[in-house]
């Protein structure tokens, strides 16, 4: 398949405009849906419930909503993926892999709690203040990779028409990579602000502070404060859209109809937002939103590292510049 010529293609930030509207059309009907709802659901799991195990192990089967796409796509990019791509994909698991358990070891005490005993394997991992299930660990690490399965698939196969196709040639022409983008700040600064407002004025639950959104602001707008300036252009924004959509519905799939309702996992509501949805047994927004932020990261960090395997260049020089940078634009 022939590539379209550069000026065929939308500029980036229309690109992105685009996918901001395909959310909007999904997300702005089903809140209004959602909110028109009287009477929230009751949970089939609470620790007032007489039946003591409405589904055995159930978290841990649940996982293979992400290992089953990672088992026929990895196959794929086992055959498939060139050593470049092979290397930027793995060093990008690596990074984001290790993030996501922080967020575990760091975060559990404050935003998760498992209260469904029967629906793991019983087998607990160590994290700040209390201890969490082995299926958190694997939860996030085969998510990141999924999600990142999806994108390269969708990118270098099924939508490679819109995939850069010179990224040696490309990258040369760039002096570095970090540089600051003042939107990605101001819009994260925007979003805190107007939580904290919300959660303090507007809020069912006043108590406390909006930290797992917050959390999810900052880590989703790092990549994209640091690097979004240069890499904007080279994401596939029609891969990255599929990639977003197609987790946020096994997302939803697993958090409204199955985890919160059998109590695989819940939330401090007092660490949420504020806003639950009594439909889906009181989901907090936070449970929608972290794979928006998720995949956001995901595509900029694999495309910032992409960019530097392509240059040939150590990553401190292509993240930074230097002397031996190669020509182009200056920073």
């Amino acid at each position: 398949m022939t590539a379209p010529r550069s000026h065929d293609w939308p500029r980036p930030a229309v690109c992105a405009a685009i996918v901001a509207v395909m959310l909007a059309m999904l997300v702005l009907p089903a809140a209004l849906t959602l909110h028109s709802v009287r009477a929230p659901s009751l949970p089939v799991f609470s620790t007032d419930n007489p039946t003591p195990n409405p589904s055995p192990y159930g978290y841990t089967w649940s996982l293979l909503l992400f290992l089953v796409p990672i088992g026929v796509l990895g196959l794929w990019f086992g055959w498939h993926g060139e050593l470049e791509i092979r290397r930027a994909f793995w060093w990008t698991i690596a990074f984001l892999g290790i993030a996501g358990c922080l967020l575990d070891i760091i975060f559990a005490q404050w935003f998760f709690r498992f209260p469904n005993a029967g629906a793991i394997v019983g087998v607990h991992a160590p994290a700040i203040g209390k201890w969490v299930p082995v299926e958190e660990y694997l939860f996030y690490f085969s998510g990141f990779l999924m999600i990142l399965l999806v994108y390269v698939w969708l990118s270098e196969n099924w939508l490679a028409a819109y995939t850069e196709p010179n990224y040696r040639a490309e990258s040369a022409k760039i002096a570095k990579l970090l540089r600051f983008h003042w939107t990605s700040l101001v819009v994260g600064v925007v979003l805190i602000a107007v939580a904290v407002l919300y959660k303090k004025e507007f809020s069912e639950v006043r108590e406390g502070w909006p930290g797992y959104f917050m959390v999810l602001v900052i880590g989703g707008l790092i990549p994209s404060i640091g690097f979004f300036d240069e890499v904007q252009r080279f994401i596939n924004w029609r891969a990255f859209s599929l990639t977003m959509l197609f987790t946020m519905l096994i997302s939803l799939l697993w958090e409204a109809t199955l985890a919160l309702p059998y109590g695989w996992w819940g939330y401090e509501r007092e660490r949420m937002l504020g806003i639950f949805i009594g439909a889906w047994d009181g989901l907090p927004i936070e449970a929608v939103l972290v794979w928006i932020a998720v995949t956001y990261g995901t595509v900029i960090v694999f495309e910032v590292i992409k960019l530097q395997q392509a240059s040939g260049r150590p990553a401190r020089e292509a993240l930074l510049g230097g002397r031996a940078a190669a020509p182009g634009r200056q920073g």
